[in-house]
């Protein structure tokens, strides 16, 4: 084979591989413990890491067992030091024992990549610990450094509170006092030591009834920023280059930004309408296939932001209103709220066929072989409610329990359950693992619309 012909070979094998990762899909998680029934860390980790596309996982404190659980599993790992300890920090022999305590026993076991020093700081603290947050970074990466840590970046997260105004992102800039005094020499350290400037971009928080398609990522009209004359066609992009624009005005363009949490409730109280299955499916889904897509923004449109969901878990015990409780991907059983591609693509499971008839006997009909799912006697209203949600979340026609519909009587949690837990499992093939809903489900051969359908209904109520 010749020199030239070599060369070319060359060249298109980098050109598969290249087009290979480009179809590689992925994403990062926000890892919460807020709540009195999540599964251990050990599960968690092996979860991520044999179901999921997950390969990022930011964490909001630096638990040692969590640490433990994702060792040797190649998912990169964001950790964070808490608010309180930033003071401690500027005492460099402090610093060092914290890192020896915390960080040296787990890496590089444990993919470590980056270390926040506090979480949205200049968002919910005082200003004395604002003002000391650079120099804790600043002294907690010469920790890192002396320690022969050197492949660890260090950071801080921010809420987009640190912004002035983002609207239009041609025109954002950072809040006074916090741009000159604090911002500028973070960006600084951050461009010196190569790490990420990370923000919490929520499109949740600026909810508006008229711009819903706009912040979901459904198909609109767009947003025009007439000053820089680009078009926007989501809330996400516009809320990362008024991040941009404002790093712009500081002349620090070139730090990478990372979109370190961001998501949207499945769930809230009355007054939070917004807070649905569809939506936040429709939030996710559009994040995760505008982050695979790896396209930019219209301001920064070679850039792919690395992206972290928020989050992994519903979280329980977490303050505030109901919709601060559901912004999880899973529940605690890891059962989907929603799927928005984050699980690994499912094997084909093809319906097993009728067994052979036994000596003697006659072939049992069809009807005979049905199956049937149904939920257990003792599955509370709660976990039938949760399997209606996400089962209707999957694409199954739920319109026939819904009122008027076919199947809305008798108009009981556990009858509609019934009824779509059934249409999941015959759709999907009416393998036993179909039914299973996270214990709830049972499988049953008795025909149940003969038990569901009341007595004066005159609809047809189809169940398989």
């Amino acid at each position: 084979m010749n020199k030239m012909s070599s060369k070319t070979s060359f060249i298109l094998f980098i050109f598969v591989i290249a087009l290979f990762l480009r179809d590689v899909t992925s994403i990062g998680v926000n890892y919460g413990t807020l709540g009195n029934n999540l599964p251990p860390p050990a599960q968690v980790a092996q979860f991520i890491k044999d179901k999921t596309v997950i390969d990022r996982v930011k964490i909001f404190d630096i638990n040692p067992d969590i640490l433990r659980a994702f060792a040797n599993t190649g998912i990169s790992l964001t950790v964070t030091v808490p608010n309180g300890e930033i003071p401690n920090l500027l005492d460099l022999a402090y610093a060092r024992r914290y890192v020896e305590q915390n960080i040296k026993p787990h890496y590089p076991q444990t993919k470590i990549d980056v270390v926040l020093v506090g979480n949205e700081v200049l968002h919910w603290d005082t200003p004395d610990v604002q003002n000391k947050l650079v120099p804790a970074m600043k002294v907690f990466y010469q920790a890192l450094g002396l320690s022969g840590l050197k492949g660890i970046k260090v950071s801080s997260a921010h809420s987009l509170g640190i912004l002035l105004r983002s609207n239009p992102p041609s025109a954002a800039r950072f809040r006074p006092g916090w741009d000159v005094g604090i911002l500028a020499p973070m960006l600084q350290f951050l461009r010196e030591t190569k790490g990420p400037f990370m923000v919490n971009p929520y499109p949740y928080f600026g909810y508006n009834k008229k711009q819903e398609d706009f912040l979901l990522f459904r198909k609109n009209k767009g947003v025009y920023d007439r000053f820089s004359k680009k078009w926007y066609m989501n809330s996400f992009d516009m809320l990362l280059d008024a991040v941009y624009m404002s790093m712009v005005r500081l002349k620090y363009p070139d730090v990478e930004i990372v979109a370190a949490e961001t998501g949207w409730p499945s769930q809230g109280e009355t007054y939070e309408p917004q807070c649905t299955v569809e939506n936040a499916a429709s939030y996710n889904g559009g994040l995760m296939k505008k982050y695979n897509s790896g396209m930019g923004t219209p301001l920064m449109p070679h850039r792919k932001i690395e992206t972290y969901i928020f989050s992994l878990f519903n979280e329980n015990t977490k303050p505030g209103s109901i919709a601060e409780r559901n912004f999880g991907l899973f529940r605690p059983d890891f059962t989907a709220v929603y799927d928005v591609g984050v699980l690994k693509a499912k094997q084909a499971h093809p319906t097993p066929s009728l067994p052979p008839p036994k000596t003697g006997g006659q072939p049992k009909t069809p009807a005979e072989n049905k199956k049937f799912c149904m939920p257990k006697v003792e599955a509370t209203d709660a976990q039938l409610q949760s399997n209606i949600n996400y089962v209707c979340s999957q694409g199954v026609d739920c319109t026939p329990i819904q009122v008027g519909g076919s199947c809305f009587n008798p108009n009981t949690i556990r009858s509609h359950a019934a009824f779509v837990m059934n249409s999941y499992f015959q759709r999907e093939g009416r393998n036993n693992f179909n039914c299973d809903f996270a214990g709830t489900g049972v499988i049953a051969s008795s025909d149940p619309s003969k038990v569901m359908a009341p007595a004066n209904s005159n609809l047809e109520c189809r169940w398989s």
